[in-house]
């Protein structure tokens, strides 16, 4: 019976141990590929700074992402950054401080890039455009 129940154990703790993290695009126009190479044919240019991406695979020097619409593709590693970055994915309430009893800022609307310097439990503290203030963690797509 245990030699049945082990292997089982191995492939759902496989399955829960993801290696997928976050970075964002270093540049204002980053090219993704079909494949882990220049060789490979643009499948989209993208044209935002600091564009969140999930990374899910590795090939060399380049990396398989994907972004909040589900595109995915090949990225060469020179063309990411640390960054820590995040799209609104609904629209979002900026506030002065980390409690929505301090005073709101601003309304920011879904697909809104921000730039983000810090979080804590439930709530980040971010930059976007002219306003910076803390929103909320749910509903934002990134590194959070």
């Amino acid at each position: 019976m245990l030699k049945f129940i082990i292997p089982f154990y191995f492939f759902f703790l496989s399955l829960l141990a993801s290696d997928d993290y976050f970075l964002s695009l270093r540049n204002d126009k980053v090219n993704l590929r079909l494949g882990p190479s220049f060789d490979y044919p643009i499948k989209i240019i993208y044209k935002k700074k600091y564009l969140p991406v999930l990374v899910k695979e590795k090939s060399d020097n380049f990396r398989k992402v994907q972004d909040h619409e589900n595109n995915s593709g090949w990225i060469h590693i020179s063309q990411l950054s640390k960054k820590k970055s995040g799209i609104t994915i609904r629209e979002k309430v900026l506030y002065k401080r980390p409690t929505v009893f301090s005073k709101p800022l601003a309304n920011i609307g879904a697909g809104r890039l921000l730039i983000i310097s810090k979080c804590k439990e439930n709530w980040c503290k971010i930059k976007t455009e002219n306003y910076s203030g803390w929103v909320k963690k749910d509903g934002i797509w990134g590194k959070l």
